[in-house]
């Protein structure tokens, strides 16, 4: 018997010394097939004295789920705890063992496997198919999760990342980011400013006086909370929203002279087939080797192709030169030119125009993206984990849910004590 103990012990990696397993047998359950262990858990001695005088009453028999690694054959083993008396206190008592909580018909294996499968991006449905326990089971083991994700008000990392993203009821929740560690620093459920005031009014002076860098796009009121909020750091406008932003509005230009021409001629063909190439940086096109396009019948680079186009309207050429200039300038941190760019007077179109008065405002910002190193992507690479965790579940309709899964698959999750997160699950 000893033996056909420890080879089931061994096979089911289970090391407890007070349980005994007796028999094994298959048997059809719900029309799928079980592989069930019989077994008897022994209560050594009373939990509340320790005496060893004790008299046994009988057995509780629970069906307890085990994880397995073969999924179409679930296994449950049958337990049956001695229930006893102590002679001495005379108190009774059940025995209870670290393979499942009390009152628990689901092992704590089972949901520490169900927990590890929760890291990764995966759905509920597969989880619980795969561990052979029900969705609800899936979902006590994410909600117990809730609790152990400990914020601390006495530290700010120096370098903090602002931004929001679509979540719950398409509603925007805001995110901030280390900038150094790319580590979440806290997902809060709306971005309004008053609850922004309020949630970095509760860090301690020392923890705001550590930020330096605060970097956001063209947020208006994500500058007042900075200037509120960090008496020391610095506002750094994102670089990739700064050449958006004039990419989008030389765009918006290109389409308004291109509709001033005829669609058969060949100004309104070059500003419109190639048009991503207007997007480029000019060193980057085709200048040897020229090629046919259909559209506009003739064999150019593509660098002919946007010199012909844009020399079609002298503001279209500012604009693009412009352009071309600034994306240069952002890119090897020369802020002078910058500077001296925003400040152009050139003839170009309205809404560019408009986005250097916006540069003008935010002048220092500006710079400050152009001269640090520190930028939003690796805030706008988490968000498109964020984007893939929803659309895996098909969206989430309680926002707590959604936190706890971000949290869980950057492996944010932090246990205050050994087995405490299945004691409620």
């Amino acid at each position: 018997m000893s033996s056909f103990n420890n080879c089931i012990k061994f096979e089911l990696d289970i090391k407890e010394k007070n349980i005994v397993f007796k028999d094994y047998f298959y048997k059809m359950v719900q029309m799928k097939k079980h592989k069930i262990y019989e077994a008897e858990l022994i209560q050594p001695a009373c939990p509340f004295c320790g005496s060893l005088d004790l008299l046994h009453n009988g057995h509780l028999i629970t069906n307890i789920h085990y994880p397995t690694a073969n999924a179409s054959l679930p296994v449950i083993i049958r337990l049956a705890k001695q229930r006893v008396k102590c002679r001495d206190c005379e108190r009774w008592s059940m025995a209870q063992s670290e393979l499942v909580n009390k009152y628990c018909s689901i092992s704590n294996a089972s949901k520490l496997k169900v927990l590890s499968a929760l890291t990764e991006d995966r759905s509920m449905t597969s989880i619980a198919r795969e561990n052979n326990v029900s969705i609800n089971t899936v979902q006590r083991v994410l909600g117990n999760c809730s609790h152990r994700f400990i914020d601390s008000y006495e530290y700010l990392p120096a370098h903090l990342a602002f931004d929001e993203f679509k979540g719950v009821d398409r509603q925007l929740h805001f995110i901030c980011l280390d900038g150094d560690s790319h580590q979440v620093v806290q997902i809060l459920r709306t971005r309004y400013k008053k609850n922004l005031l309020k949630y970095f009014g509760r860090f301690s002076p020392q923890a705001r006086a550590n930020v330096k860098t605060v970097t956001m796009d063209l947020n208006f009121y994500y500058q007042d909370i900075v200037r509120a909020c960090f008496p020391n750091a610095q506002i750094v406008i994102d670089r990739f929203h700064m050449i958006q932003m004039l990419t989008r509005s030389f765009n918006s230009l290109r389409v308004q002279v291109m509709k001033t021409f005829d669609k058969r001629s060949r100004q309104y063909q070059l500003l419109k087939s190639p048009w991503k190439l207007y997007l480029k940086k000019y060193d980057e096109l085709e200048k040897t080797h020229p090629r046919y396009n259909w559209h506009y019948k003739d064999c150019l680079t593509q660098a002919q192709a946007v010199t012909e186009g844009i020399n079609t309207s002298t503001t279209l050429e500012n604009s693009y030169n412009l352009m071309q200039s600034f994306i240069q300038a952002v890119e090897t941190g020369n802020t002078h030119e910058l500077k001296s760019l925003i400040n152009c007077q050139d003839q170009i179109g309205t809404l560019m125009h408009k986005t250097l008065l916006t540069f003008k405002h935010n002048l220092t910002a500006v710079l400050n993206g152009a001269a640090l190193p520190y930028s939003n992507g690796c805030l706008e690479g988490f968000n498109r984990k964020i984007k893939q965790i929803e659309r895996t579940a098909f969206g989430y309709s309680n926002f707590t849910n959604l936190l706890i899964r971000i949290r869980l698959e950057e492996n944010q999750y932090k246990e205050k004590e050994p087995n405490s997160l299945l004691m409620n699950a």
